[in-house]
């Protein structure tokens, strides 16, 4: 073998090795590093879940849509953006619906050092017990990001990962509620052709910002209103997938 393969060979290793431990921790619906709720078997069977609130821009309307078709949804929850709007924090709880943690300050677990992780965690679950009494049993990690030592830290305080299998690429500043139903609804006939739920990962605000009204989410509450609208699904939350 020349040296130039001895060289090639190990690098298309290394490639493939780097490549298979980003799918492992940052592919949603991969377990490789561990187990996370995805959704249950149903096909009819929806969690709408929203990250990064809550926002006093967009989460009020959202919390009325939401009762107007008496659905339960999930929110998790950015620990520094419940110390802003503590009063929206304590809404969501009063109006039945499920809260999780979602870090203090959105960073990508991924990346970030053990201690790092812990204290996230920590401090979120501090945070949303302090404001609104309830201690969260469920945990998504930012951006999907985790690691094996990540899921661990989570579940030794109490928390169950939950991931999603539908995106509905709603951060994306140009999407309007046509084209965000669109991704949803691929989603949608994908999980139905595999048997399964769907557990549709949509926003009600912007890790960055949540004061600031935005086109994307006035859209994810357009197609909240439509998916509510539809007949035949049912709506639920994680933690029935247990």
């Amino acid at each position: 073998m020349s040296n130039l393969a001895v060289t090639v060979l190990p690098a298309a290793v290394v490639g493939l090795s780097a490549g298979l431990y980003a799918y492992a921790g940052m592919w949603p619906t991969s377990q490789i590093f561990g187990a996370t709720v995805q959704s249950g078997s149903d096909p009819n069977e929806i969690a709408l879940t929203y990250d990064d609130g809550p926002s006093p821009a967009h989460t009020p309307e959202l919390l009325d849509i939401l009762a107007a078709h008496n659905a339960r949804a999930t929110f998790f929850l950015v620990g520094n953006h419940v110390l802003r709007h503590p009063q929206l924090a304590r809404r969501i709880v009063e109006a039945g619906h499920l809260i999780g943690n979602h870090t203090q300050t959105h960073p990508n677990l991924f990346f970030s050092s053990l201690d790092r992780v812990r204290l996230e965690l920590d401090l979120c679950q501090n945070t949303l017990f302090d404001t609104t009494g309830v201690t969260p049993a469920f945990f998504r990690p930012p951006f999907g990001g985790r690691r094996p030592d990540v899921l661990k830290a989570a579940r030794e305080i109490g928390l169950t990962p939950v991931l999603w299998n539908v995106t509905a690429h709603d951060w994306v500043a140009t999407q309007g509620p046509d084209k965000i139903l669109a991704y949803v609804d691929h989603g949608l006939a994908a999980n139905r052709k595999q048997g399964r739920g769907s557990n549709i990962l949509l926003h009600d605000a912007s890790h960055l910002d949540t004061l600031v009204e935005s086109h994307s989410r006035k859209a994810t509450l357009e197609v909240t209103r439509r998916l509510l609208a539809r007949p035949g699904l049912r709506f639920t939350t994680p933690e029935a997938w247990l």
